[in-house]
C-alpha cells in the first residue's frame, strides 16, 4: 500500500527541493548571499561515523541548553529531551554530513564559504517517495499553525542525534559544571567539528553536529511509510537557483 501523510507535516516544494539536493553532490544549491553570480554548489557527503541507537528512541535536540545546564548544576528539574514521536529499527546507522561551497569576499579578504549544509541519520538505503517534518514526542499537530515548522533551539549552534533510551547519561558530560567551568569529559572527536559520547553500558551514543540556532528535522519516507533517513536543516544555504 503505498504511503499517504499528513498534509500539514509534508515539505512544500522548496523544502523537498532542498532536501533531495542538498544531499546530491555536483548540483548547485542556490547562489551566495548578496551575490547571485557566485553558486553555491554540494562538494560532497561525508560519513562521519555510524551510532548505536538500541532502544529505536532518537532524539534530536541540542545536547544542552543553557537555562538547563544552570538548573543541573544547581540540583533542580531539568526538561526532557526533544524525542521523535517515529520510532525507528534498533541498530547501528550512519551519520552523514552534506558539505557546500561557496566563495565570498569580506573586507577584502577571500573565503572559501565551505559549510555543512545538512546532517542526516541514513536508517536506509531505500529510496525517499516523500519528505514530511518531523514531531517531537510532546508536539501536537492539531496545534500547528499554517506555514510553522516544529524545530529545536540550541544557544550554541551544536545540534546531537542520541538515542533516547540512554539520553541521562549521554547528556551529563555536556551539563557538569564546577565553579562555572564544563568538566572535562571523554568524547570522540570527528571530521566536521561533531562529537560522539558513548554508554557502553547500554551500548548507545550521542553525535554531535553543527545546526546555528538549532534546526528543523525531516523525515524521508519510502512509498511504504517507513522513515529511510532523518535529516536536520538550520536553514536555506543561499538562493535557489
Amino acid at each position: 500500500m503505498e504511503w499517504i501523510g499528513d498534509v500539514r507535516l509534508a515539505a512544500g516544494s522548496e523544502a523537498a527541493w532542498y532536501l533531495e539536493t542538498v544531499f546530491t553532490p555536483g548540483e548547485q544549491l542556490g547562489t551566495v548571499y548578496d551575490d547571485p553570480t557566485t553558486p553555491v554548489m554540494v562538494t560532497g557527503i561525508e560519513e562521519v561515523c555510524t551510532m548505536r541507537v538500541p532502544s529505536g528512541r532518537l532524539v534530536v535536540d541540542a545536547p544542552w541548553h543553557d537555562d538547563e545546564a544552570r538548573n543541573y548544576e544547581r540540583g533542580l528539574p531539568t526538561s526532557p529531551p526533544r524525542e521523535l514521536a517515529v520510532r525507528i529499527p534498533p541498530g547501528t546507522y550512519p551519520v552523514e554530513i552534506a558539505w557546500t561551497a561557496g566563495p565570498y569576499e569580506f573586507f577584502g579578504e577571500r573565503f572559501d564559504g565551505v559549510a555543512c549544509a545538512a546532517t542526516r541519520l541514513r536508517v536506509s538505503d531505500e529510496p525517499v517517495a516523500g519528505w514530511e517534518m518531523g514531531l517531537g514526542v510532546d508536539d501536537d499537530i492539531d496545534r500547528l499553525q499554517p506555514g510553522e515548522k516544529p524545530r529545536f533551539g540550541s544557544d550554541a549552534n551544536v545540534g546531537c542525534f542520541a538515542d533516547a533510551g540512554a539520553w541521562t547519561a549521554l547528556s551529563t558530560p555536556f551539563r557538569t559544571y564546577v565553579d562555572g567551568m564544563q568538566v572535562p569529559y571523554a568524547f570522540e572527536e570527528l571530521p566536521g567539528w561533531c562529537e560522539r559520547v558513548s554508554d557502553e553500558s547500554r551500548q548507545a551514543d550521542l553525535v554531535t553536529f553543527t545546526a546555528e540556532s538549532g534546526g528543523v528535522v525531516w523525515l524521508g519516507r519510502t512509498d511504504t511509510g517507513d522513515v529511510a533517513v532523518i535529516v536536520v536543516t538550520s536553514g536555506m544555504s543561499g538562493s535557489k537557483a
